[in-house]
């Protein structure tokens, strides 16, 4: 949805960019019991998906619906993100999130956090105490590999907005990135590493606040 007044569009992800951390990391950390199979071994290996790997580990973590939520909010989400997407806004530019995650915690900290933005990631919900994350076939950003499609989005809001910005943090992230130009593309931790190696121009940030204010001020 293209919100009146926003020429210009921000596409970010969340795991890692809007947050410090990333909740699958957290739930592999301190909720997967000992002996659970090395799902993101078997995505290495091209044994599973992308998003195979998310649902097999969420799924296998017993851990109910309190400390799932308690994990949730330890991700570190953007301090003060609400002012930081109105100021975006009054500079013309709109928020969107999309995620290989799962939107249930994503939507939850959004909510929290009364930040009001359109976001693409995979539908999950609470079922014995288990995280259980489904593809969204009914998105029109739908992929099998991950679930929601990031360069479809990118690609989408550029046919829509006078400019594109993407920001993220993973390999995921790599083929959207590339789409925008090298002044509109931010990146931190392994995504900032790749396109480092490619030779790739981009701008590092630490917090996703510093994304905002760049864009602000363009």
């Amino acid at each position: 949805m293209v919100r009146e007044g926003c020429s210009s569009v921000l596409v970010t992800d969340f795991d890692g960019t809007l947050t410090q951390h990333d909740f699958y990391r957290l739930v592999l950390d301190e909720l997967v019991p000992a002996g659970t199979p090395d799902y993101w071994s078997w995505y290495l290996a091209h044994k599973v998906t992308h998003f195979e790997a998310l649902r097999l580990t969420f799924g296998s973590a017993p851990a109910g619906e309190a400390k799932l939520v308690d994990v949730a909010r330890r991700l570190e989400l953007q301090p003060g993100l609400d002012r930081e997407v109105e100021a975006l806004r009054n500079h013309g530019w709109d928020v969107v999130v999309a995620s290989a995650g799962c939107g249930w915690y994503i939507e939850r900290l959004l909510k929290e956090a009364n930040v009001h933005v359109d976001v693409h990631a995979n539908p999950g919900e609470i079922e014995d105490g288990r995280l259980m994350m489904r593809l969204p076939v009914d998105s029109p950003y739908f992929s099998q590999e991950t679930g929601i499609n990031k360069p479809q989005v990118v690609k989408d809001a550029i046919a829509r907005f006078d400019r594109v910005a993407f920001a993220g943090d993973g390999l995921p992230d790599l083929a959207p990135a590339l789409l925008v130009p090298a002044e509109l593309r931010f990146a931190r931790g392994l995504l900032a590493e790749t396109l480092t190696e490619r030779g790739e121009p981009f701008r590092r940030f630490g917090q996703w606040a510093e994304v905002a204010r760049a864009l602000c001020a363009l």
